[in-house]
C-alpha cells in the first residue's frame, strides 16, 4: 500500500494498485468499494461475508465480485474458507504493532541503500522540496499545523525515500506491507488530528524527516538505517494511545475496527 496527495479531508491511503490495476474496471470499483466498507467498520471482525449478500450490497453481479474479493485477499483484509466463501480478517494490537515494526524494518533499509548508493542532484532537490513542503504545513505557534498538509507531504517522503533506494525489490516488500491500512506511515494521522499532544509531537517527527535527509545527502546509511526505524516506532506510540488511552479513536483510524481484543 502507498500513499498519496488528496484534496482536503479526504483519506490519503492509496493501496498497492500493481495487482488490482490489472482487474477490470468493474472488479476494480468493486475491491475499492468493499475494502472503504471494511477499513470503515462496515463488517464486524470475524464476520462470513458471503456472494449473494455482497453482489447485492454492491449492485454488481458475482464474477466481477469475485475478483475483488481475490484482491481483498491478497491484501489481507479477508480469509478465504475452505470452501464456503470469506471472512472479514481479525486482527490484535500485536499484529498491529508487527505490521508498523515489520515496515519500519523495510523502509529502514530503503534509507539505508539510497545513502549507500548515493542520490544524483534532482533527488537532493526533491527530498528538498519535500521537506519544505512539510515545513510549510506548521503554524507559528504550538501545536499549529495544517494536518492535510503534513500527510500528504508526509506521504511523499517516504514514498520518495523509496525511490531514492533504487532497489524495486524493497519498493515491493515495502508496498506489500502497507498493504494493511494501519500500517501505512499516514494510518494514525487522521484519527488523531484534533489531538493537541499529537499535533505538537509531529515537530518532532519533522526533525527525524529532516535527519534521515541529512543522512541519505551525507551517505550515511547506518544513520539512515536507524533514524528511519525510530521513526517508524512512533506510530506504534500512537497505536498505543489509540487503543489504551482514547479508544474513540480508534474508528478514525483505517483499519483498527479490525482490531480485536
Amino acid at each position: 500500500m502507498a500513499t498519496t496527495d488528496a484534496p482536503s479531508g479526504e483519506t490519503l491511503i492509496m493501496h498497492d494498485r500493481g495487482a488490482a490495476d490489472r482487474l477490470p474496471l468493474q472488479s476494480q470499483s468493486a475491491a475499492m468499494a468493499l475494502r472503504d466498507q471494511i477499513v470503515g467498520g462496515a463488517f464486524a471482525p470475524g464476520e462470513r461475508l458471503t456472494e449473494v449478500r455482497l453482489a447485492a450490497r454492491l449492485g454488481i453481479s458475482r464474477t466481477p465480485l469475485r475478483s475483488a474479493l481475490a484482491e481483498l485477499e491478497r491484501e489481507g483484509l479477508i480469509e478465504r474458507l475452505s470452501t464456503t466463501g470469506f471472512v472479514v480478517a481479525r486482527f490484535t494490537a500485536a499484529d498491529v504493532a508487527d505490521a508498523i515494526e515489520l515496515r519500519g524494518v523495510l523502509e529502514g533499509t530503503a534509507a539505508r541503500l539510497a545513502a549507500e548508493r548515493g542520490i544524483d542532484a534532482d533527488g537532493a532537490r526533491r527530498l528538498d522540496e519535500v521537506l519544505d513542503r512539510l515545513d510549510a504545513a506548521f503554524g507559528p505557534g504550538p501545536g499549529d499545523l495544517d494536518m492535510d498538509a503534513y500527510a500528504a507531504g508526509n506521504a511523499l517522503f517516504h514514498d520518495l525515500v523509496l525511490d531514492l533506494s533504487a532497489s524495486p525489490m524493497v519498493r515491493r516488500q515495502v508496498e506489500h506491507a502497507r498493504r494493511l491500512p494501519f500500517a501505512s506511515p499516514s494510518a494514525f494521522l487522521e484519527g488523531q488530528r484534533d489531538v493537541a499532544a499529537f499535533r505538537r509531537s509531529l515537530v518532532a517527527a519533522q526533525a527525524q524527516h529532516r535527519a534521515i535527509a541529512e543522512a541519505i545527502l551525507g551517505r550515511e546509511g547506518a544513520r539512515a538505517e536507524a533514524v528511519m526505524r525510530e521513526h517508524a516506532r512512533v506510530a506504534r506510540t500512537n497505536l498505543q494511545h489509540v487503543l489504551t488511552r482514547d479508544p474513540s479513536l480508534r474508528r478514525r483510524v483505517p483499519g483498527l475496527a479490525l482490531v480485536v481484543a
